[in-house]
Order: C-alpha cells, then structure tokens, then sequence
C-alpha cells in the first residue's frame, strides 16, 4: 500500500452497489444507514489511480425508524478509507433533507437510495448536497475470508471428544 493515496473518485463497484440496495430492502420501512469506504482502483483491477468504493460500514447500535437513522457516533471508527455515507429514503425522494445536509460534513460523496430500491433509485451528493455523478464499476472484489470453515468443520470439531486443540479449544 502507497504512503498516499488518490482523492479522486472513479466510482462505487457494482457488488456493493447491490449490497446497499438489498440492505435498504430489508430495512424497509425503515431506513438504513452506512459508511463507505474505499480501495485504490489498482487492488480491484482497474489500471488507473483513484479509488473504488467496495465497503460499506454497518454501526453497530444504529437506530432506525421510518423517518430516520442515528448512529452512534463514538461507535464510528476513524478509518483512513472512509469516503461518505448511504443511507436509504423510504418515502422514495431521492434529494437530501435538512437533517441529511447537517451529516454530509465527512466524505466526498453521500448517495441516497428510495423506494423501491432498484437500479434507478438512488442518487449520489456531495458534501454540500449537490448532485454529483457516480459511476457503477464492474471490478474484481476480493475475497474475503473472515469465517473460513465450513459447518463440517464445525461438526467435525464438536464430535472430536479426543481434540484438545482446534478453534473450539478456548471453551475447554
């Protein structure tokens, strides 16, 4: 990883922009909320400078209702990846409110999703509420393997009366 690192924004991959529209669903009719967060473009395969947004941050004890979403904000890391916020708007209006421009403060970019959540419903600010255009990039996501064992292995490991060691150990 460089000591520094591009501000430019070439736009948010297409598996995360799934992921917030599905998570906005679910939450529906509540509204949802979360952090972006960004890669350089070279680690998701792209041949520029720049970055990528790949993550969205969940905090955990964020409250919603139908009409807003708070976070904690002591619960919010300080992370050198961050790049703005989404946050979902069942009533469908995809322009920010006057509450919606007093969080826009961090980050370059906010994007609002409506009801129904698909493709067309969301639009993307900035961090004084103007529109900004944001591109749905096709990359190469990594992996990630934060639980890698499977529910065999799990079994495998319970059964194992005559297995001290392994994962499980700790409960011993």
């Amino acid at each position: 990883m460089r000591l520094f690192r591009s501000d430019e924004l070439l736009g948010i991959a297409r598996e995360t922009m799934e992921f917030v529209l599905e998570a906005a669903a679910e939450s529906h009719p509540d509204e949802y909320m979360g952090f972006l967060r960004a890669d350089d473009a070279e680690t998701v395969g792209l041949d520029r400078t720049g970055q990528v947004i790949t993550d969205v941050l969940v905090i955990p004890g964020t409250e919603s209702t139908p009409q807003s979403a708070s976070v904690r904000t002591h619960m919010k890391p300080n992370d050198l990846r961050a790049v703005g916020s989404v946050h979902s708007h069942p009533n469908g209006v995809l322009r920010p409110s006057d509450a919606d421009l007093a969080t826009f403060g961090q980050g370059s970019v906010h994007i609002i999703l409506g009801a129904p959540y698909g493709w067309g419903d969301w639009k993307a600010f900035d961090a004084e509420g103007a529109g900004r255009s944001l591109e749905v990039l096709d990359v190469e996501m990594a992996d990630e393997h934060f639980f890698d064992f499977t529910q065999a292995d799990i079994d495998r490991e319970l059964d194992d009366e005559t297995n001290r060691g392994g994962f499980l150990s700790w409960l011993r």
